[in-house]
């Protein structure tokens, strides 16, 4: 028997179908969102307080606590969200999978920050700032373009304003202190993760 070929409506239909199903998982967990953002969001702040009453750099080993609790968290909760939502879709995928290469690359260079300040005695952890404001915005720009989420488009776009800035100060040789710096940061996380996480979670009560 032979296959019956979709035609270009019904392709349309199907592509529509699945952004439009993984746009409702999305529109109702910003579960995790919310725990990167807030986790970020409270280790910047303590790192900052601690560096400006001690002034000891020591006090930076606790972003490595960002790391360690979200990918504990993360997978635990992605469980419990495809429990509750059933089987992924392509567009399911396609987002999950922009968003571990964005976290794996995130693992890559802070190994690569700690071989290099090892090795050959050069920190460049200003990289990772760098690096973490520009690949993380664009994943999340990527995503609410996908899912036509305007509140995740702005958050990359502000999160990206701040890791071009970011960039350009490291380029030019502009050190990074925390008490101009800090707050930027913060604010970048905070657009990014915090607002449309809580947008998302308001969508969600409202449309139940």
């Amino acid at each position: 028997m032979e296959e019956r070929k979709l035609t270009e409506k019904e392709s349309l239909e199907v592509i529509t179908s699945m952004i439009a199903l993984t746009r409702q998982r999305y529109i109702g967990d910003g579960r995790i969102m919310l725990m990167w953002g807030y986790l970020v969001t409270i280790v910047a702040l303590l790192v900052w307080i601690m560096l400006a009453a001690t002034g000891r750099n020591v006090w930076n080993f606790l972003w490595f606590a960002i790391p360690v609790v979200g990918c504990i968290a993360t997978p635990i909760m992605a469980r419990r969200q495809q429990r509750r939502s059933g089987v992924m879709t392509y567009s399911d995928r396609v987002t999950s999978r922009l968003w571990s290469l964005a976290g794996i690359s995130e693992i890559v260079l802070t190994i690569a920050c700690i071989g290099i300040q090892y090795f050959a005695g050069h920190p460049c952890w200003s990289a990772m700032l760098a690096y973490t404001l520009t690949a993380m915005p664009f994943a999340e720009i990527a995503q609410g373009l996908l899912i036509k989420e305007k509140s995740l488009v702005a958050g990359g776009v502000t999160g990206l304003a701040v890791g071009i800035v970011t960039v350009c100060c490291v380029a030019g040789g502009i050190t990074l202190y925390a008490d101009w710096y800090m707050p930027l940061f913060i604010l970048a996380f905070v657009a990014m993760m915090i607002v449309p996480g809580h947008i998302l979670n308001h969508k969600a009560r409202k449309e139940s």
